[in-house]
């Protein structure tokens, strides 16, 4: 009898546990017929298909990522893994559209985890509120408004620039250099630091940094990853020491509320009174002047890098409207607000190199909540990832995309959503101006000086995280006869 019962439960239980396993299957089932998640490759387990990315981007074509799976799976979006993350890429003007409009409705900026190791930040407060300050901040000193005043400071520390590293010489190699120039513009604008030797020591730490950020995440001796995190922590010591000193002199008066971003920062106190603390200006100030000069320094080697390519009507072109501009100036007079808007031509050209080959190949979004994309789902706390290749290298997006064209950006330019070098949305580039500013008046530095040819036909480029030549673009120095 017992042995019944318990046959009888047991069957009780099954048919229980198949009549939920059916409901399961057919919820998920329905769902999945309203939507799935987009096509694609998972690649191994842990790593995905990080490696490939990764080194497609060394090897200079990170755009190939993109295309093969573009081509493969869905011309929109479709699924990988990156950095340990399950990851969807998100394909051309409309997505880009979908992605930017919705920052902070149904995406948020995220970074993966190199980023936070190598810049730790404070944990006194919440970091999205603290960027959220930061960003409110910013058009204070990053505005076309505000950065008016510092163009002539551009022009005095460019022109000591070429003076000390490239006049007399013959030849050059010009990434280190147009490194050296923008982290010295951002040092001088930033923190009033302005002793090229000061500035070359901090310049050595953080040429470790970039190629920490989209490296692997092992932290052993000797790898890039660990580089960065010490070079990191060195800079902020630095940081922390400039900070104090500068404190002294806003209390003695020696120094001024609103002379550069960090006095403004140890200056101002939020809503309740509150100041940042000096480890969280420190990070803030860290990140500022990366972000300051490495995708400046990048734009300015490929300014130089295609101009010395391309035809020779583009660079006489160019070097045409900067004449006509120096020639309007007095002995000594520093460049000002409307000499930069006459630079029409020039920056065209600017903006077409940075189409080619743009400083920021892409960006992070984290799914805030479970949304339907497209016709697919995509799961909250899922990785979406916008490439700049996607649109910039498009036949849809440009017509004849490798040939380089500054008409490109006449009247009103590329449609929506495709020319996306800084981003877009309300994350677009803060310093969007700032760049323009100091590409151009590195342009009207060079080419009044110089003509140049390459050193080294067809240099190939790797991205580190942003596009770097080889061996760094050597070129031979042509000086224009007074």
């Amino acid at each position: 009898m017992e042995q019944l019962y318990l046959s009888l439960l047991l069957l009780f239980v099954s048919l229980v546990s198949l009549s939920f396993f059916f409901l399961f299957y057919r919820h998920n089932a329905a769902r999945s017929s309203i939507a799935k998640l987009p096509p694609g490759n998972m690649g191994f387990p842990v790593i995905g298909e990080s490696i490939e990315f990764l080194s497609l981007g060394w090897k200079g074509h990170p755009e190939k990522f993109i295309y093969e799976r573009m081509a493969k799976y869905s011309s929109k979006v479709f699924k990988t893994s990156l950095f340990g993350e399950r990851t969807v890429m998100v394909c051309g003007a409309a997505c880009n559209k979908f992605l930017f409009s919705n920052e902070n409705k149904l995406v948020m900026s995220w970074w993966p985890d190199n980023v936070n190791k190598i810049f730790p930040s404070s944990l006194e407060t919440n970091s999205k509120v603290e960027a959220k300050k930061l960003r409110h901040m910013l058009p204070q000193f990053l505005s076309a408004q505000a950065l008016q005043r510092y163009i002539g400071i551009m022009d005095t520390v460019a022109q000591r620039h070429f003076a000390l590293e490239w006049e007399n010489n013959t030849s050059v190699t010009v990434f280190p250099l147009a490194k050296r120039y923008t982290f010295w513009v951002a040092c001088r604008l930033f923190i009033s630091v302005d002793d090229p030797m000061q500035v070359e020591k901090l310049l050595e730490s953080f040429n470790k940094i970039a190629p920490g950020i989209m490296s692997v995440p092992i932290d052993l001796p000797g790898t890039p990853f660990n580089r960065a995190i010490k070079a990191s922590k060195f800079i902020k010591e630095k940081l922390l020491k400039i900070m104090r000193e500068r404190r002294e002199e806003l209390a003695n008066g020696t120094a001024s509320q609103t002379q550069d971003i960090l006095s403004h920062m140890l200056s101002s106190c939020d809503e309740n009174g509150q100041y940042m603390t000096e480890n969280l200006i420190a990070d803030k100030i860290l990140g500022l002047l990366i972000g300051g000069h490495d995708t400046a320094s990048s734009a300015c080697t490929f300014v130089v890098k295609y101009l010395a390519d391309l035809p020779p009507n583009i660079y006489e072109n160019v070097y045409r409207e900067q004449m006509e501009i120096a020639k309007s100036k007095a002995p000594g007079e520093l460049l000002n607000w409307e000499d930069i808007q006459k630079m029409k031509y020039s920056w065209n050209v600017a903006c077409e190199v940075m189409r080619l080959a743009p400083p920021l190949q892409g960006a992070f979004r984290e799914a805030m909540d479970d949304f339907v994309f497209n016709g697919f789902s995509i799961p909250k706390g899922w990785k979406l990832y916008w490439s700049a290749s996607s649109t910039h290298r498009n036949p849809e997006c440009f017509a004849e995309p490798e040939k380089f064209d500054p008409s490109r950006f006449e009247g009103t330019g590329p449609a929506p959503y495709t020319y996306v070098p800084f981003g877009g949305g309300p994350r677009m580039c803060p310093g969007k101006e700032y760049a323009r500013m100091e590409i151009l008046v590195f342009m009207h530095n060079l080419v009044k000086r110089f003509k140049w040819e390459a050193i080294i036909p067809d240099e190939n480029i790797f991205i580190d995280p942003m596009p770097v030549p080889a061996k760094g673009l050597p070129v031979r120095l042509y000086p224009h006869q007074p």
